[in-house]
């Protein structure tokens, strides 16, 4: 199905829910109750590639996306930044998510809130082997972050535009991983957050093409923000 007429049918389908369903987003007061404390720290870890880590952006510790959605969402949350450049989502790819220690530390994080923002590398022609695998590792992802003690609440991101084939990178298989990653989330009850069509129209935001700058990050950031904190 084409990727926008699909988003027009989880609209319809999301705004007719509406009717009986709250939009799903973080209140402190959640929090509140389940750890019987006024004042609770509520975890937020942003799982992703070099565009999480933020890679390429000048004083990447306080400009990345991560870091400026740490400072929307202000001093009750503890975001983190798990983002390990070249990842994947794919377990048989060339640096699968799962085996890198930014994994194992959103794991030992036991957050209360998981960003998902992957897809990007999959597109490599040496990564992708279709959709019906990546749906699958998707799934496994989630079921990993749904399986934690803490319980979390997840999201995942659609990944940004691609403005120019770079290191395998490329537009036409982003397509795909767009699909395929709506696919998944449809069939596990995640929510998206489309990041691409938060970026689009916005080639000046992407230096190498790839990878957001810091007005890019801050667009990402923001989009996130209103997604899980309206």
């Amino acid at each position: 199905m084409n990727r926008r007429l699909f988003a027009l049918f989880a609209l319809f389908a999301l705004l007719v829910g509406c009717r009986t369903k709250e939009l799903p987003h973080i209140r402190v007061e959640d929090y509140q109750q389940k750890r019987g404390n006024g004042d609770p720290v509520i975890r937020i870890a942003c799982v992703g590639d070099s565009i999480t880590y933020g890679a390429g952006i000048e004083g990447r510790e306080t400009n990345s996306y991560p870091a400026q959605l740490a400072q929307l969402m202000g001093s009750r949350f503890d975001v983190r930044n798990f983002g390990r450049s070249g990842a994947t989502l794919l377990k048989a790819g060339d640096l699968p998510y799962w085996t890198t220690e930014e994994f194992k530390g959103a794991t030992e994080f036991q957050p209360d809130v998981v960003i998902i923002k992957l897809g990007t590398n999959d597109t490599k022609p040496q990564n992708w082997k279709g959709k019906k695998k990546f749906i699958e590792d998707y799934r496994a992802l989630v079921d990993h972050f749904k399986g934690l003690k803490s319980k979390p609440k997840l999201w995942a991101c659609l990944p940004v535009p691609v403005y120019g084939d770079q290191w395998g990178i490329n537009a036409k298989t982003l397509d795909e991983v767009i699909e395929a990653t709506q696919e998944a989330c449809d069939k596990s009850n995640v929510p998206l957050i489309d990041l691409n069509d938060a970026l689009t129209g916005h080639p000046e935001m992407f230096p190498d093409k790839i990878h957001p700058d810091a007005k890019g990050a801050a667009l990402m950031a923001k989009t996130v923000y209103q997604a899980i904190r309206p």
